[in-house]
């Protein structure tokens, strides 16, 4: 992946973890404009769009996002989490973020004492 692609993707990541929307959006619409077909900033959109709670707006982008790489595991497993009504809405911002089952498996076996 592209170098400034990935050091956009770290600042979108800590703007919408600082609930700076308008900065991110802005951020956001260059890359998809600068990267039409890569799926990451349509991931990112969907969080952001999530985090601001228009959900339809996130699952139109996690579904474009997956249209443009159907091998994107993170637009994947956000369409899984958003699109439940009871899902556990895990923020999955990137390759890098382990599912939540996963992380849940790790953190039983660190308890009981086996890794």
């Amino acid at each position: 992946m592209d170098e400034e692609l990935n050091q956009a993707i770290v600042e979108a990541r800590h703007l919408i973890e600082k609930k700076e929307f308008k900065d991110c959006e802005s951020l956001l619409r260059k890359l998809m404009s600068e990267f039409p077909d890569n799926a990451v900033p349509h991931n990112l959109m969907g969080l952001l769009y999530e985090k601001k709670n228009d959900h339809i707006g996130a699952m139109k982008h996690f579904r474009a996002a997956w249209a443009l790489d159907p091998t994107y595991r993170p637009a994947l497993m956000n369409l899984d989490n958003f699109g439940q009504m009871f899902a556990d809405k895990t923020f999955i911002f990137g390759e890098d973020t382990e599912e939540p089952q996963e992380k849940k498996r790790k953190q039983g076996r660190r308890e009981k004492g086996t890794c």
